[in-house]
């Protein structure tokens, strides 16, 4: 798993052919307007709590129909669910669930490459917003939308959509608060263009953030990532990794803490009747992409530890070398290796006496108990203290035998 951090993708920009005016429009009067009404016009109590519930349904259904049961077909809905899903997914103005779904599809199919409409490695802004301000040569790649070509209700919503969105987008949030207390102007700027506004940078942010900060569980290959930040904007959409490597599950947060508010919605259906046919991919399945993962990082600590000299590497030596050679400086037998202490007699918490009047010694039965019984610590420093092995294990002659009780046989190393 890579820590939290974000990522810098280096590939230029495309060129820009054309500019996209209709949406730079949309994209500038939203926030122009919601900017002057914070100046301009009183917040009012009953307008703020209707503005903040107006834009938890315009997440949630967005969520749960354009993305997870058109883009994905991740579950099956009833007819009416549909209707409450394609009118509230249409209050987010960000276009027509058939647009949506086959960009979305375009996305997963081609991820980080220039058949991507939105590719993060051409930066946070291109991802972001700018693949939808700016025309270019780039040709965004084909995805299979049969089934939405054939879809009476998706149809509907596409050719009516300008009518729709007006409606759903600006003008039931703008009639509610203005038929309800009077407040016609809070209703349009808030509950209306600041809330798209913040819907609008709140969803762009999981083709952008999600693809630049956060974590990989499940796989490094592509840009995607989980972040619980871009789950708390979007209700849940913020788990992206997860996602991108199981886009049909209809979760999009695997594990049961995780904040995935469209989820927990999408099963509350279920439970109703509404929904069926929830989409789960093999637990097995995700276990081991987390797994494969977890692995990986753990490779790349092991490699980035310093290791013992391996065995086959070190010199067999034999006992006439070792106790010459323990004349000039300390050497320890320890399970028939050789160890060079010198450089640790003086932060031997034994303190440096019991090193240097044993060298030439075998101190296995100390080490093991006979003085102190040392910590796994002590024995993976002293393991880095290797510089060979006894020939014919811990044999020595009888003056320097230990008793035999207390003798420990190394088999022969060669």
């Amino acid at each position: 798993m890579i820590s939290l951090s974000i990522s810098t993708y280096t590939k230029d920009l495309p060129t820009i052919t054309g500019i996209r005016w209709f949406n730079i429009a949309v994209l500038t009067l939203t926030p122009s307007i919601a900017l002057a009404g914070l100046y301009l016009v009183p917040l009012r109590s009953p307008t703020v709590g209707f503005s903040v519930l107006y834009y938890v349904f315009t997440m949630l259904v967005n969520n749960e129909g354009y993305h997870r049961l058109w883009s994905h077909r991740a579950y099956t809905a009833s007819l009416p669910l549909q209707w409450f899903l394609i009118f509230g997914g249409t209050s987010a103005v960000q276009g027509s669930c058939y647009w949506w779904a086959r960009a979305h599809r375009s996305h997963h199919r081609y991820t980080d490459t220039s058949k991507d409409p939105y590719n993060a490695h051409y930066g946070l802004f291109w991802a972001h917003i700018g693949w939808m301000l700016f025309k270019t040569e780039l040709h965004t790649g084909t995805a299979d939308i049969s089934d939405l070509r054939k879809d009476s209700l998706i149809q509907f919503q596409h050719h009516q959509y300008f009518v729709l969105a007006m409606l759903f987008g600006l003008g039931l949030p703008s009639v509610i608060p203005g038929l309800l207390w009077g407040d016609w102007w809070g209703g349009f700027c808030f509950a209306a263009t600041l809330r798209l506004t913040v819907a609008h940078h709140s969803t762009f942010c999981i083709n952008s953030i999600a693809h630049h900060l956060g974590s990989t569980p499940y796989d490094d290959k592509l840009s995607p990532r989980d972040h619980f930040v871009s789950a708390l904007l979007t209700m849940g959409e913020g788990y992206h990794n997860f996602h991108h490597q199981f886009p049909m599950d209809y979760r999009n947060a695997y594990m049961w803490y995780q904040y995935d508010p469209t989820k927990w919605f999408i099963a509350i259906c279920n439970r109703l009747g509404l929904a069926n046919n929830l989409r789960m991919f093999p637990n097995n399945e995700i276990v081991k992409s987390a797994l494969t993962m977890q692995l990986k990082s753990l490779k790349k600590t092991q490699d980035s530890v310093s290791w013992p000299s391996p065995v086959e590497e070190l010199p067999v030596v034999s006992w006439e070398t070792f106790q010459e050679e323990s004349k000039s400086r300390t050497l320890l037998l320890v399970s028939g290796f050789i160890h060079d202490v010198s450089s640790f007699i003086e932060r031997h918490p034994g303190g440096p006496s019991l090193l240097t009047k044993n060298s030439g010694h075998d101190m296995t039965t100390s080490f093991f108990g006979g003085f102190y019984s040392h910590s796994n610590a002590a024995h993976n420093l002293l393991a880095m203290m290797r510089v060979g092995i006894l020939a014919g294990g811990v044999e020595m002659p009888a003056e320097h035998a230990i008793p035999p009780s207390q003798r420990l046989y190394i088999a022969e190393r060669r």
